[in-house]
């Protein structure tokens, strides 16, 4: 269950999401899918301003990308995703992993485990805000996906 199109209300900060590699494997039946996200820049317009970075207003962009990857194996009932950003890999790296799978107490309810990282370097004494704003932003975005999965299972399963 994911969002399948974008714009969409439950997230409006996905703007678009293009699948550029899908493919089973035949021998264990897990498809792996590759995706591409356009997302809005979400930084806030006073830290786009500034330019103590080494390229003038690198953070003032439009649009930031992101590279999703995903292992679904419906056999075992797991999900695995990797999701990390394309956008200033010169200065920021951003990742996530989440595994969703069938839990051992109960094969109706699914365990979901997620962790990221964040750095950020050259921006001097910024850094530090950004990786501080960049870690707010994601730990709402984990509720908010959380609350977007159980609505879509919501809709789904009923």
């Amino acid at each position: 269950a994911f969002l399948s199109q974008y714009p969409s209300p439950m997230e409006k900060h996905v703007t678009a999401v293009e699948t550029v590699e899908e493919k089973t494997d035949l021998s264990t039946g897990i498809i792996y899918r590759r995706r591409i996200a356009t997302c809005q820049n979400v930084i806030p317009e006073i830290l786009r301003k500034v330019t103590t970075f080494r390229e003038i207003y690198v953070l003032k962009v439009p649009n930031i990308y992101l590279e999703e990857e995903s292992w679904l194996n419906m056999q075992k009932r797991n999900m695995a995703m990797k999701t990390h950003c394309l956008t200033w890999t010169q200065y920021a790296s951003l990742s996530e992993e989440s595994v969703f799978r069938e839990s051992l107490e109960n094969p109706n309810w699914t365990d979901f485990t997620q962790k990221g990282r964040i750095s950020v370097t050259g921006a001097g004494l910024l850094n530090y805000v950004l990786e501080a704003f960049a870690q707010s932003f994601l730990k709402q975005g984990v509720k908010k996906g959380i609350k977007i999965m159980e609505t879509l299972l919501q809709e789904q399963c009923g």
